[in-house]
């Protein structure tokens, strides 16, 4: 079959799987592609990177790291499988792709990752519930821990982590008490157990956050 333009993919209103491939790819060149095209401009945890390719361009990235938090990866299944938990940190694809070309793409990354359970967070703050993650049958586990941030004080904070990239900068904004300490917007919180059979269901068994149905507004 032809490979198709990015053009042509638009007009014909459904995803080619064949112009489309999935594979690992540079992690400096995720984060940089990250960096400019994520709404939140800047890296994430990363300890594999998946592209989505398409005539030798990369129009999509996947970025899985470890999480943050302990707690989180203790709190999913349990301590015996705290190292078992993977999160999803950074998904992008690019605008001129057909509108369901992100679940299709996060669909087989996720067949690159050695691990069972992946854990996304969808940011109601910027209108998102995680629809590409329902689409992918993540489990919808509820709203994630109460947690505080740092952000200017009486300002937004849109472009507050590309103002303050440096902790040399961060640090002195702190010391000026140009900041303040204010709770964060809680996210929802899915879970994707990605292994199949006994598996599967050993670790629905061992969920300890209660599956809720998705939300939808």
């Amino acid at each position: 079959m032809e490979k198709q333009s990015t053009d042509q993919l638009i007009e014909g209103g459904s995803i080619p799987t064949s112009p489309l491939q999935v594979k690992f790819i540079s992690k400096v060149l995720a984060q940089e592609l990250i960096i400019q095209n994520h709404y939140l401009h800047r890296k994430a945890s990363c300890s594999w990177a998946v592209g989505l390719l398409q005539s030798e361009q990369i129009v999509g990235v996947a970025l899985f790291g470890s999480p943050v938090s302990h707690t989180l990866c203790e709190g999913i299944c349990g301590y015996d499988e705290r190292l078992n938990v993977v999160e999803l940190t950074r998904l992008w694809v690019h605008d001129k792709l057909s509108r369901n070309t992100e679940s299709w793409f996060l669909s087989r990354a996720l067949r690159f990752i050695p691990k069972d359970i992946i854990v996304a967070f969808a940011d109601p703050s910027v209108g998102h519930l995680g629809i590409v993650y329902q689409a992918c049958s993540f489990i919808y586990t509820g709203l994630g821990a109460k947690r505080k941030k740092w952000q200017p004080k009486g300002g937004t904070t849109k472009h507050f982590h590309r103002s303050f990239t440096a902790k040399t900068t961060y640090a002195v904004a702190k010391q000026q008490n140009e900041l303040e300490y204010v709770p964060a917007i809680r996210k929802h919180r899915y879970i994707k157990f990605n292994c199949h059979g006994r598996r599967r269901k050993e670790l629905l068994n061992k969920l300890k956050y209660p599956i809720l149905a998705y939300v939808k507004s």
